[in-house]
């Protein structure tokens, strides 16, 4: 056992501070990103936003809805292979879409046939799994990356430096960051299990960027601000569940209660998940996500108006151009948390 005493930070820990700028309107902000991965090679221009990969988030519906604001869309690994030949085949070359796997022989055969129909179209993929730091998932972005070393891989999850630069070594060109933070997800408390989310995206960020690869900061954000502090703290792409849900896209059961129109938004990793998908909870495991009620929001795009002119001003704040320029601009303020608690700030 041993304990570490250097500070660890989460988003509602610190602020931004405002720097001088010449920058005279929002306007002028440019938030898009370009990017040619480290082993792919291909070549990304868009906003690095991601839709998770979430059945009540990563849709079909959502995905051509964000690829209207250049965003981009990880699909939830549970439709059908027919429904996924047809949606890549159909999909526009710009868009940016990410097939989601898990590591077992059956997600790979299910992808394998897919690819053999929908081809280059699918030229992302997501390899998910909770746990990033097991033998058997690099073993298995290993076979990946060597059968398919054209196609761009986001893999994770993890929150050190030393297994992010693993995972890029091993062939991923990004790599999700984060355990626990997200608002659905209960890893921490049924585990004990985490990090804090603002310093592992620092971390990883360090430890990616040496090596030529690029990280994904995957849960804890709640509003425009964090999305600043994550891009902040060296984030190439965002990864957004809570935010995006309880919208038309999501395709969730809304139902009327007390007056109101909710929708249930929970954890892949819940008990509603693994009742949906897997025929329970397996005896030897605990569930570790919980299931909430959001307010009916109706279609995405006024909140992803909200989200991009959140991170646009918070460029303006600190003279920031483009957006890959506020990582080298930010510089955070820790705040007291008990400040945070009494005034509500995030």
């Amino acid at each position: 056992m041993r304990i570490e005493e250097e500070l660890k930070l989460d988003f509602q820990d610190v602020l931004i501070r405002p720097k001088r700028s010449t920058l005279t309107s929002r306007s002028e902000v440019d938030i898009s990103r370009e990017f040619v991965f480290r082993h792919s090679g291909r070549s990304y221009q868009g906003v690095p936003i991601i839709a998770a990969n979430m059945d009540t988030v990563g849709t079909f519906e959502m995905a051509r809805a964000l690829s209207q604001y250049q965003l981009a869309t990880a699909l939830h690994k549970h439709y059908e292979e027919r429904e996924l030949i047809n949606f890549f085949q159909a999909l526009p070359e710009a868009s940016t879409v990410f097939y989601s796997m898990g590591i077992t022989r059956e997600d790979y055969e299910k992808f394998y046939r897919v690819k053999q129909e929908a081809g280059d179209a699918i030229a992302y993929v997501c390899v998910d799994v909770a746990n990033g730091y097991t033998k058997s998932f690099v073993d298995f972005l290993h076979r990946l990356r060597d059968a398919h070393p054209q196609i761009t891989i986001m893999a994770g999850n993890v929150v050190t430096g030393e297994m992010a630069e693993e995972l890029v070594l091993d062939g991923a060109d990004i790599v999700k960051v984060g355990i626990g933070p997200g608002s659905v997800c209960t890893t921490r408390k049924m585990t004990g299990i985490g990090y804090p989310q603002l310093s592992a995206i620092i971390e990883c960020a360090d430890a990616a960027h040496g090596l030529g690869g690029l990280i994904c900061a995957d849960g804890g954000c709640t509003s425009p601000g964090d999305l600043a502090k994550a891009f902040g703290g060296g984030a190439d792409f965002v990864m957004l569940g809570g935010m995006l849900a309880g919208h038309d896209e999501c395709m969730g059961e809304v139902a009327e209660i007390d007056g109101a129109r909710k929708v249930r938004f929970y954890g892949m990793s819940s008990r509603t998940a693994m009742d949906k998908h897997a025929g329970g909870v397996a005896n030897y495991r605990a569930s570790e996500g919980k299931e909430v009620l959001l307010d009916y929001r109706g279609p995405v795009g006024n909140t992803v108006q909200e989200i991009l002119g959140g991170v646009r001003s918070a460029c303006t704040y600190v003279g920031a151009h483009k957006l890959r320029e506020l990582s080298k601009r930010t510089t955070f303020i820790r705040v007291a948390r008990q400040l945070n608690e009494v005034f509500g700030q995030s």
